[in-house]
């Protein structure tokens, strides 16, 4: 083969956007640190004009002037080649690594600030995927996340709404459970010790936070329990040492999938945006992935295809960018891996990470129905992010479903028929306010707590209507306190709707 035959030569360098195009896509990254730009735009329905509008925009034109090939942008951030589909993103990430061509990945903030990203190590596919392997499996995994959700359930606040630190607490509790085993559940220092692991990630401090790492491993890897990942990888015969890594990676997307992504499916089901645990789990991975941008520092010069990449070029890989109207790849069938992880060759360990985020979600339906109260939105308005620190769902128990104006229709917190004496819930208490939240906020809350009231009411109304009452004076007296009761709810949740209503103006 003569050199000017050789792939090297016949390979061209991606092409450059203009300076226009730069600075549009500069302007469009610089704005996902202002979520308040999106409100003028949807308040006008220029959805267009969104900072997910403008970015989409901006694809779809660099797809049309660029045969959709990768093109390289210039961005306050640094320069970036930018594949412009999501197939294109993982053939290209997925070549180099075949060649050996790929540096450690960094995550890439909205505020374009690198962090590290949990170091994929590869995890025993038949292990992760046992979970999935049938109903008595599933069952398995729900009655191993029992203890821990029911926990989670049990510290709403009094209007029961969940408190994130709470939350976040109690799952990075039941991550530990389905990781490392019942021995690691009280363990809040392995938690600690990974998270400052994966922040150190690429970086030298981390080698001593990975030796810290494993040394807290090795706790739980000397008697495994058996209903853990932990167990499951002992039994086949598992290497301790080549364990360590892949737990401690699994354990990171498995926290990070059961605290943010299952309160986002939850925040998705209550608007009705998905109808099943699994739906509203991949639609909360393909729409909000905790991943939502990822660097690939390249080390060494690879081809793909016609395109000769340069060692130092950086690839950006933005998944919550990619998969919408104009991207010839479409929306990934199964973003859990690449959401979760950025390993070009696939993790097992994030497949198994969503699987226990359906599984939450799964739980937590099973027993309470999620009413989400900010955002505020639809199935067909769902906001472009989602951070779940700011998400706020309450979560109503089962008894209070039934429909008080109907006798037959009568429920105990166990969701089982009862006598219809009784049907008033626990009182209500005044929201908790949250340190930062915009006048918005607190009017969904107040909503909320309107809507309670006015069932509340319409249940003591229901209560006093019983021909239960009708037995003599004394009983109808205690009827009219009743009816009592219920018009002075009626009138409060009035007054607290009108309330909300000039707050969310």
């Amino acid at each position: 083969m003569t050199t000017a035959d050789s792939p090297a030569t016949a390979a061209r360098c991606p092409a450059t956007a203009w300076p226009l195009e730069n600075a549009v896509f500069s302007a469009a990254m610089v704005a996902q640190r202002l979520p308040w730009t999106d409100a003028p735009a949807r308040a006008l329905g220029l959805d267009a004009l969104t900072r997910d509008g403008v970015t989409r925009w901006l694809l779809a034109h660099l797809r049309r002037t660029r045969s959709g090939r990768p093109v390289k942008l210039s961005t306050p951030y640094g320069s970036f080649l930018v594949p412009l589909t999501s197939g294109d993103t993982e053939e290209l990430l997925t070549r180099a690594d075949e060649a050996g061509a790929l540096g450690p990945a960094s995550g890439l903030t909205a505020g374009g600030q690198r962090y590290g990203l949990s170091p994929h190590a590869p995890l025993d596919r038949e292990a992760a995927a046992a979970p999935a392997a049938g109903p008595e499996a599933q069952e398995a995994l729900d009655a191993l996340l029992a203890e821990d959700v029911d926990r989670a359930i049990a510290a709403r606040r009094g209007d029961g709404t969940l408190e994130w630190h709470e939350w976040h607490r109690g799952m990075l509790r039941l991550s530990r459970r389905v990781v490392a085993g019942a021995g690691a559940v009280e363990d809040t220092l392995l938690s600690e010790v990974i998270a400052v692991a994966t922040t150190a990630a690429g970086d030298r401090p981390y080698e001593a936070g990975s030796a810290a790492l494993r040394r807290r491993l090795e706790l739980h890897l000397a008697e495994p329990d058996p209903a853990s990942l932990t167990g499951r990888l002992m039994v086949r015969g598992a290497d301790p040492d080549a364990a360590a890594p892949a737990l401690a990676h699994t354990l990171a997307l498995v926290s990070e999938a059961a605290a943010g992504t299952a309160l986002q499916a939850l925040a998705l089901l209550a608007a009705g945006a998905a109808v099943s645990p699994r739906d509203a789990v991949t639609e909360a991975l393909r729409r909000y992935p905790p991943v939502a941008a990822s660097v690939y520092p390249v080390r060494a010069p690879f081809v793909w295809e016609d395109l000769a990449i340069r060692a130092g070029t950086e690839i950006l890989r933005a998944p919550g960018w990619l998969g919408g109207p104009g991207d010839a790849g479409g929306p990934d069938p199964d973003p859990g891996p690449a959401a979760l992880c950025g390993n070009p060759a696939g993790c097992a360990a994030a497949r198994f990470a969503a699987l226990v985020a359906e599984a939450v979600v799964r739980v937590v339906t099973a027993r309470v129905r999620p009413v989400l109260i900010a955002p505020r939105c639809t199935a067909d308005r769902l906001p472009d992010t989602l951070d779940p620190r700011t998400v706020l769902v309450a979560l109503q128990d089962i008894h209070d479903l039934a429909d008080p104006a109907d006798p037959t229709d009568r429920k105990d917190h166990r969701g089982r028929s009862g006598d219809g004496r009784v049907t008033v819930g626990t009182a209500t208490a005044v929201p908790v306010s949250a340190y930062g939240y915009a006048p918005a906020s607190y009017g969904a809350l107040a909503h909320a707590s309107a809507e309670r009231l006015e069932r509340h009411a319409e249940s003591l109304a229901a209560c006093a209507g019983n021909s239960g009452w009708n037995a003599d004076e004394a009983a109808e007296r205690f009827r009219m306190v009743l009816l009592g009761h219920a018009e002075r709810c009626a009138k409060a949740a009035a007054g607290v709707r009108r309330a909300a209503e000039r707050l969310t103006d």
